[in-house]
């Protein structure tokens, strides 16, 4: 079935700079006329990962014949013609391309082992002007001092069990980009390696099944401009799996056909051999509520299949591009969601704004779902760890206490320490978001001294409602009392007007708190930096009766 390389006979005594010999394709037999037939009878396969059900036995009891069934992968002579199997390094054969596994820095440390030597240093040289890969792309350069006469690298995708679906698609990615690129070049016949290493923890068998499946989906579709796919292995234990897997993607007779029926694993992906998750499909429908526009005449139509796309770029890099984390959320219908935002921003415009024509800013816009929420949360708290705020942090606006009576962490705002005339907001709002990012995690406590505040201009509610959205839902949820010292009427209307038009869940947390006293029952004075001006407010307003202000020290004590 598979030619060694130590047996292959040196047709015309060519052989390599480092003494191997070099292997034309018709030193090689083609899948379709190979004698090996693989037995399932007994078949033990080495394949024992807990997280994978083995992919050779079948997921119902009742369809192990087949009878009935239709084959997924049906006879295809023309495509088993073009396929062959080779144990030895693909940079020994006299094909168009070889595939080179490696990492995103396309260096030669990373390549696959004996690559560069056997290419000379003009690869490495060329491979430092490409600008790195991503995972899951491909780039071609020239192959050098290679029987072959170009060699595509590609990256493969670490893996994890958490993100197997993720690993399983970017490693179907690797191989498409492969045979894109071979098509691109005006080649014919590559040959590929596995793509995948030990160091990234990819298990060997699951791979074997996507490599097979992508390449058998890709020439179902572009068959008549490929010539020839060599799947070359190094290991025996390598060569054993994929003989015993391309049976089943790549039937030479009825009996095989049947036994792919029962042997295959449930899932074996899409038209393109990767894995489909309903939740992340991108579904395109007309916009709503648009008038109709005069429909493009056939001759224009740009619908064109996705792997005839993929070939009228040089390098499959352009995809990057395309790759909107949006679809990547888990979330409801984005077409739907997005109509309804339309219609909650269109009602917002068309109504009255009362908020706004009574003075407290702009509350319109629809509100946002839990993933854009969490989404915009963790933008700016990305912006925010890359930047120096220590000017923000200076100004004590907002800065961490101790913990309340009941152990919860406390978050103080100083109100007279917000001077808005002189300050970015916009960098406020980034240090809010940082320094809150540890104490949201669980319940916690936020502590405002409105002390003399109210000299100073406070931010609207539409600045409020928007910082609430930042700091998302997990702040709103876990978020205990905000204790608010020496508040005025104007503070407990603006609280009020907030319960309304911002959020009647937090702004109903505020406790009014008269005295430092009183607030020292919910948070005990040693938890508390506080302000020389709080304590001497707070005897100017409560003309210091009953409490005695140690100097030193700015502890309050009961008069005796």
């Amino acid at each position: 079935m598979y030619r060694s390389g130590s047996a292959t006979t040196n047709r015309g005594g060519l052989q390599t700079d480092t003494g191997d010999s070099i292997v034309t394709l018709d030193q090689i037999p083609r899948w379709r006329d190979s004698e090996f037939r693989y037995s399932y009878e007994n078949d033990d396969s080495a394949f024992q990962n807990p997280y994978f059900p083995d992919p050779l036995t079948s997921g119902a009891e009742g369809e192990n014949n087949g009878n009935g069934m239709m084959s997924r992968f049906p006879i295809d002579h023309d495509i088993n013609s073009k396929i062959y199997l080779w144990r030895g390094n693909p940079w020994n054969l006299e094909v168009d391309a070889v595939v080179n596994s490696t990492n995103e820095n396309l260096d030669e440390v990373h390549s696959s082992p004996g690559l560069h030597a056997a290419a000379g240093p003009g690869l490495a040289e060329e491979c430092a002007t490409l600008g790195g890969c991503r995972t899951g792309m491909a780039k071609v350069t020239h192959a050098y001092d290679l029987p072959a006469r170009r060699v595509i690298h590609t990256v493969g995708p670490k893996y994890a069990v958490k993100y197997h679906t993720a690993a399983e698609n970017a490693l179907s990615h690797c191989y498409r980009s492969c045979l894109e690129l071979l098509i691109e070049d005006g080649l014919q016949s590559i040959a590929m390696g596995c793509i995948y290493t030990e160091a990234k923890n990819y298990p060997r068998e699951p791979a074997a099944h996507v490599a097979i499946r992508t390449v058998r989906r890709f020439l179902e579709k572009q068959k008549d401009k490929i010539h020839a796919v060599v799947f070359c292995t190094i290991t025996a234990s390598d060569t054993e799996i994929y003989k015993r897997l391309l049976p089943l993607y790549f039937p030479r007779d009825k009996l095989e056909e049947e036994v792919a029926i029962a042997k295959l694993p449930a899932d074996v992906g899409d038209e393109n051999g990767e894995t489909v998750i309903d939740e992340r499909k991108i579904r395109i429908k007309p916009l709503p509520n648009l008038k109709k526009t005069v429909p493009r005449s056939p001759e224009t139509s740009t619908d064109f299949p996705v792997s005839d796309i993929a070939l009228t770029r040089r390098d499959s890099s352009y995809l990057d591009s395309y790759l909107d984390p949006a679809f990547m959320s888990l979330i409801k219908d984005p077409d739907q969601r997005r109509t309804e935002q339309w219609e909650k921003a269109a009602q917002a415009r068309n109504g009255w704004n009362y908020a706004k024509m009574l003075g407290y800013g702009d509350l319109g816009g629809p509100p946002l779902s839990a993933a854009e929420e969490y989404s915009l949360h963790s933008r700016y708290l990305a912006k925010a760890n890359s930047l120096n705020l220590s000017d923000i942090a200076e100004m004590r606006i907002v800065y961490r206490g101790g913990v309340d009576s009941e152990g919860r962490p406390v978050m103080v705002v100083v109100g007279a320490h917000f001077l808005l005339r002189c300050l970015d907001l916009e960098r406020f709002v980034l240090y809010v978001v940082k320094e809150f990012e540890p104490l949201i995690q669980k319940p916690y406590t936020i502590v405002y001294f409105h002390s003399a505040a109210s000299l100073q201009m406070q931010p609207d509610l539409g600045w409020m409602k928007r910082l609430e959205q930042i700091l998302g839902r997990k702040h709103q949820r876990n978020l205990h009392a905000i204790y608010v010292l020496h508040p005025t009427f104007g503070l407990k209307t603006a609280i009020f007007a907030m319960q309304l038009f911002v959020d009647d869940v937090v702004w109903k947390k505020v406790v009014y708190v008269d005295r430092l006293l009183q607030l020292f029952k919910y948070v005990p004075r040693e938890q508390l930096s506080i302000p020389d001006f709080v304590f001497q407010h707070d005897l100017e307003v409560n003309g210091g009766k009953g409490v005695i202000v140690d100097p030193r020290t700015k502890y309050v004590y009961q008069r005796p």
